[in-house]
């Protein structure tokens, strides 16, 4: 009944124009025919929460190629469809424990062909989403396979243009293995230092917002081994004639642990930042920026 009614192939996702859709720019078409697909998915829902539920039985009907084809309707353009199908794929990766390994290896697909191929899928919010659910449940220490995961996968993640549609997401999957494994945070940073833009200044200030996130979490022996490399970035966004992205950058000082960190590396981070922040401090045409320094 659920393959029936549900699967189907995604329909060209044009504009009003004919022209590709832009999910940057262009409103989402909703499914016509979604009233009927709303029950179908409450029906399997319904199937999967229930406590008469068997596994053994399931095994059966979602299987690898029943996974693939729900995984493929993630790149539809309807938000609503999107919502109940990381609902449903969350369940079945809570139920079916034999499924598990097959539903991050293809959710991991996804990503490396939208990172590298397509630049394009609907559903890399959704997706991230039910990703850090997984995180959070994660062993430690962490097996190998989710190490790789977050080098290969997660944090190349921040190179694609349309990042604005998943930060919130990314961030809080690189804030979670950061939590598991709080000896990541040299990599992490490192990693976020080498995709930072270079002229894309609403995304510098979606990377600024993530530094500061880690700056919450990270250890002082960990901020000690960057600590150089994240200041030269650091004055550089502080010195930026885009004002949002210097505005971003001194809010940083509001956190009380943050300046906690850098007193304590005063000797390595002084040298680097000094003379950058006093020049600017005389030269930065907007007032508040002028201030603020």
């Amino acid at each position: 009944m659920v393959s029936a009614n549900l699967f189907r192939t995604i329909p060209p996702q044009i504009n009003a124009f004919g022209d590709p859709f832009d999910p940057e720019e262009d409103e989402p078409r909703e499914e016509a025919a979604w009233p009927h697909l709303c029950l179908v998915y409450h029906i399997f829902l319904r199937f999967l929460e229930s406590g008469d539920f068997n596994q053994g039985v399931a095994r059966s009907y979602i299987d690898n190629a029943f996974t693939m084809q729900l995984l493929e309707l993630f790149d539809c353009e309807d938000v609503r469809e999107r919502e109940s199908l990381k609902t449903v794929l969350h369940r079945i990766y809570g139920k079916m424990l034999n499924m598990r390994s097959f539903i991050r290896k293809s959710i991991n697909h996804i990503f490396l062909q939208f990172i590298y191929e397509t630049q394009r899928h609907n559903g890399i919010a959704e997706l991230l989403e039910i990703l850090g659910s997984i995180i959070n449940g994660f062993t430690v220490p962490l097996k190998e396979e989710h190490i790789g995961f977050l080098h290969r996968v997660l944090l190349p993640l921040h190179k694609a243009r349309p990042m604005a549609l998943y930060y919130a997401q990314l961030s809080y999957c690189t804030v979670q293995f950061l939590e598991k494994d709080p000896g990541l945070a040299e990599t992490i940073l490192r990693s976020l230092l080498r995709f930072w833009p270079k002229v894309n200044s609403p995304k510098e200030v979606m990377f600024v917002s993530e530094i500061e996130s880690i700056m919450d979490v990270i250890e002082p022996a960990q901020f000690a081994a960057v600590c150089q490399p994240l200041f030269q970035q650091v004055v550089k966004c502080i010195v930026s004639p885009h004002f949002q992205v210097a505005e971003r950058t001194l809010g940083m000082w509001r956190n009380n642990y943050f300046v906690s960190m850098i007193t304590d590396n005063i000797h390595l981070i002084l040298p680097i930042a000094l003379s950058g922040i006093y020049r600017h401090s005389r030269s930065h045409w907007n007032r508040n920026i002028h201030n603020q320094v």
